[in-house]
């Protein structure tokens, strides 16, 4: 195989599985690390990968850009909605309180509450409030603060105070990408403060993030790998994504 061949195969290789190693991408075409060193410089230059430690990425993953409400709820819509019916099972017994992120995701799973036990939920999504504000078996409190119209999510000092004085049994938390490196992380600086404190907040967390999220890196981390109890994302994940996360301690649920 020709360096070309080789390079083009490799990069139809990351952008199908959203990564690869260097050791991996070796071993499948049978040429030293130095030489697929070499490949991934190539076509990161070329804008094709981005190089990350240990291997590479699809240039889509490193996202300074955020994208809006409307076209993420479009976006893997089936993984979501199955990531969502799993969540069901990390829901607390009556009389207990869970913490809703804003986001696509996480609104499926407000979608799925159940409303046979009694349940305090906060949550800084207009959205999700407005979905769960009519329910009798729930007691919401929407957090307050500057709304962003790309998430429709409150952010800001307002909502960060609220969130210091709760201590909330379960937190379902979204992320633009989730890497053991970078932890959780989001493009956006507000977005990712009011994130870090729900995470503090909670006893119990619980990510939720479809495949193309795992070895994303964004801007700006908001908490570290080991802050994560449960990810629950699709059956898209790769075995070697799994295992690392696992070695890290997370309960990884398959959808």
């Amino acid at each position: 195989m020709y360096a070309e061949e080789r390079q083009q195969a490799i990069a139809t290789l990351v952008m199908s599985r959203g990564r690869a190693s260097v050791a991996e991408l070796a071993q499948t075409y049978d040429v030293t690390t130095e030489t697929v060193r070499r490949d991934l410089a190539v076509l990161d230059k070329a804008g094709v990968l981005r190089r990350v430690h240990g291997g590479a990425v699809p240039a889509r993953t490193l996202h300074l850009v955020e994208s809006g409400v409307g076209e993420r709820d479009t976006t893997r819509s089936e993984q979501k909605d199955a990531i969502a019916a799993a969540a069901v099972e990390f829901f607390p017994l009556s009389g207990a309180s869970v913490l809703l992120d804003a986001g696509t995701t996480t609104a499926r799973i407000a979608a799925q509450l159940p409303t046979d036990r009694e349940l305090t939920v906060v949550t800084n999504s207009v959205p999700i409030a407005a979905r769960l504000a009519t329910i009798p078996s729930v007691t919401l409190q929407l957090l307050g603060g500057r709304v962003r119209g790309l998430t429709q999510a409150a952010v800001g000092e307002q909502a960060l105070r609220v969130l210091d004085t709760l201590r909330v049994d379960v937190a379902f938390i979204g992320t633009n990408g989730i890497s053991v490196r970078h932890g959780l992380s989001t493009p956006d600086a507000d977005e990712a403060a009011v994130k870090r404190a729900m995470v503090q907040a909670a006893n119990y967390v619980v990510v939720t993030a479809d495949s193309s999220k795992v070895g994303r890196e964004d801007l700006v981390s908001f908490a570290p790998i080991d802050s994560v109890d449960t990810l629950i994302t699709d059956c898209e994940l790769a075995a070697a994504d799994r295992q690392n996360l696992s070695d890290h301690g997370i309960e990884v649920v398959v959808a």
